[in-house]
């Protein structure tokens, strides 16, 4: 009889592997407001979304799937939050789908006008052990106001995949999937 116990003990693990590399992968996309969290979930999931309440509370978050590669991913639109020290109900819930909802990758979308305001964030969730990507928007603009981003040397430096792009005109956003395949694929091995 402890012989059969033991021989299921092995099986168990092996299984809860198998179900979970079969779940859909999980992409949070957080930031502070106004930095185009919106239109880069838009357009990743091509628009087809499902806004719903976070159970218990009147902050609506925003879900959907994206088709990257062929992986299928949920993509989860967070409301604005600036740390993960939460002062409003919006950022509560944003930190709880960060640390309880367990994503396979975090989009931290930043302002690359403000980077330097907005990095005491990324540098929160990274310290958190989150899978980061910061993806630096609104490069138009910070381009036109003589902003100049090494984004490899950005990369190297905080240790995470960094990428360049202008959510409003989709550029970027290639990269973008190709950074995202490849941590996905990288988190799995």
């Amino acid at each position: 009889m402890k012989r059969d116990h033991q021989i299921q003990k092995k099986i168990v693990p092996t299984e809860e592997r198998e179900v979970a590399q079969d779940r859909v992968k999980k992409i949070v996309i957080i930031g502070n407001p106004n930095v185009g969290k919106s239109v880069l979930f838009n357009n990743l999931t091509n628009n087809y979304v499902t806004v719903s309440n976070y159970p218990g509370t009147s902050v609506e978050v925003t879900s959907g799937f994206a088709d990257i590669n062929g992986v299928r991913f949920e993509v989860i639109d967070t409301p604005g939050m600036y740390s993960l020290t939460p002062i409003t109900e919006e950022e509560r819930v944003g930190r709880k789908i960060l640390i309880h909802g367990r994503p396979d990758i975090v989009l931290h979308v930043v302002d690359a006008k403000n980077l330097e305001r907005m990095l005491a964030f990324t540098l929160q969730l990274i310290e958190a052990g989150l899978p980061v990507i910061v993806v630096l928007n609104i490069m138009d603009e910070a381009q036109k106001a003589g902003i100049k981003i090494d984004l490899t040397l950005l990369e190297k430096l905080l240790g995470i995949p960094v990428v360049g792009t202008i959510s409003t005109t989709k550029k970027g956003m290639d990269t973008l999937k190709e950074k995202i395949i490849g941590y996905a694929t990288r988190k799995k091995s």
